[in-house]
């Protein structure tokens, strides 16, 4: 029977793939404090640093390839209609093959303007200072930064409202809003949770199933209950 399948997936995701998580255990992401390259705060004080650490990420991103995890997920397609919403910013799920794939922290392929938020464009090389829109304001990342809005939330909450089965894979579910997105799935559907330290679920009157396993791991086990 074809099922309304809804991923929600975490850094774990891609970690499989060489894409160190978002904030290591000594809080620094890349050598860097958090706040320096994805915070208003920290672009207005060092754009410059900002614009390096993003290129460094984004040059990453043609070196690593999506890993079994991430094919499973894709694979889900051809039995289920199923819709991916990731905290990651990488394009791992889209180049694996998922076609319904919502990034809620924004994507590093793609930069925006500083002044005007819809304005986005596709990028693949380094951005630089200099680098401007339509109008002449400088390009930025097209990242949601501590700090800022989340645009996606509300779709990704509609998602997960008709999700017949919800899978959660490599989040600590610790970064809100996204972590909250579970609360909206309906009570009865089943929770599948895959993480190789997974974080204590409260309050949850769905069926919740934990898979403490790494991401294709965790797949491979889920593929055979399902």
């Amino acid at each position: 029977m074809r099922k309304k399948i809804v991923i929600l997936s975490g850094a774990g995701m891609s970690a499989e793939s060489g894409i160190k998580t978002f904030r290591d255990a000594d809080g620094l992401w890349e050598g860097h404090d958090i706040m320096e390259v994805a915070s208003p705060i920290g672009w207005a004080k060092n754009p410059e640093l900002v614009l390096d650490f993003y290129n460094k990420r984004r040059a990453q991103l043609f070196e690593v390839e999506p890993n079994k995890g991430h094919f499973q997920v894709a694979a889900l397609e051809k039995e289920h209609e199923v819709y991916v919403i990731t905290q990651n910013v990488d394009d791992l799920h889209e180049r694996a093959g998922s076609t319904n794939v919502l990034h809620l922290h924004g994507e590093l392929l793609k930069v925006r303007s500083t002044k005007h938020y819809h304005e986005v464009y596709d990028w693949k090389t380094d951005l630089n200072l200099g680098d401007v829109d339509s109008d002449g304001n400088q390009l930025r990342p097209h990242i949601v930064w501590f700090g800022e809005e989340v645009p996606a939330i509300e779709e990704a909450a509609q998602i997960v409202e008709n999700a017949d089965i919800l899978i959660v894979i490599g989040t600590s579910l610790q970064v809100y809003p996204a972590a909250g997105l579970i609360n909206y799935a309906k009570h009865h559907i089943p929770i599948y949770y895959i993480d190789p330290k997974p974080a204590t679920l409260y309050d949850i009157p769905n069926p919740v199933t934990v898979i403490p396993m790494n991401a294709s791991e965790g797949m491979e086990f889920l593929l055979e209950k399902l």
